[in-house]
């Protein structure tokens, strides 16, 4: 009986011993390497969803907006505006007192910024015509002239927005020309200061402050035609 069992057991092999061939550690790794690729796969997938999808999101946030700004929403637009310039408040209050279009963009905010500075600086000009200070009138009459020519500068800049059906309100080459002629203003009106100050004018601080409130009228409308491009692309637009 022994020797038949012992027969019987002869030739087997170590179930545990058997899994160690080099055959099943080939297979193992196999199935591992096999595991690890899927789940990278499965791992980037996911990682260049979530890209997409923020991507996504992120255009149609732009897109909201842009949609919002330039449909019924005037007091957004001006806003929008406003706050790239040096006074958002005062640049608001002033541009939202005047009769505005149902759908103003940057190029309609910006000339109504111009109607702006053109009506303040005519009532800085009839001010100073108005004053009776001999011993400063040489000074006045010679800010009177620089008003005078910053009106016309600025009326140029008004002009040339001034456009026919299907012409554009705007190009680069008009951008470049009103910002020279509004920086040449605000000049206009250092050198009137620089005049008075000279002459002694026991009204400078008056006139002076007078002209602070026109210059900041005058930095808002160069601030909006300087950064016009920028601004035409939060409105979803561009610069012609």
């Amino acid at each position: 009986m022994e020797s038949t069992n012992l027969f019987r057991g002869y030739g087997k092999v170590n179930p545990h011993l058997e899994d160690q061939s080099p055959h099943h550690q080939y297979t193992s790794s196999k199935r591992r390497i096999l595991i690890f690729s899927v789940s990278s796969i499965l791992l980037l997938t996911l990682i260049i969803g979530l890209a997409l999808a923020a991507l996504i999101h992120e255009s149609n946030s732009e897109s909201e907006e842009s949609l919002f700004l330039s449909s019924s929403n005037p007091a957004e637009s001006i806003k929008t505006v406003c706050d790239m310039t040096q006074y958002p408040s005062s640049c608001f209050s002033s541009i939202s007192s005047l009769n505005s279009p149902a759908k103003p963009d940057p190029e309609v905010i910006f000339k109504l910024s111009l109607q702006v500075s053109i009506s303040d600086l005519k009532n800085l000009s009839s001010f100073l015509i108005s004053f009776n200070d001999v011993s400063s009138q040489a000074a006045v009459k010679d800010c009177v002239s620089q008003f005078d020519d910053s009106l016309s500068k600025l009326n140029d800049s008004l002009s040339a927005m001034e456009v026919g059906p299907g012409e554009k309100m705007l190009t680069l080459e008009k951008v470049k020309d009103i910002q020279t002629w509004v920086s040449a203003a605000m000049t206009d009106q250092d050198t009137c200061i620089d005049g008075l100050e000279e002459m002694g004018s026991k009204f400078l601080d008056e006139i002076k402050a007078k002209i602070e409130r026109s210059k900041e009228f005058l930095s808002i409308s160069l601030a909006i035609i300087a950064k016009m491009q920028a601004l035409l692309e939060k409105f979803d637009l561009k610069l012609h």
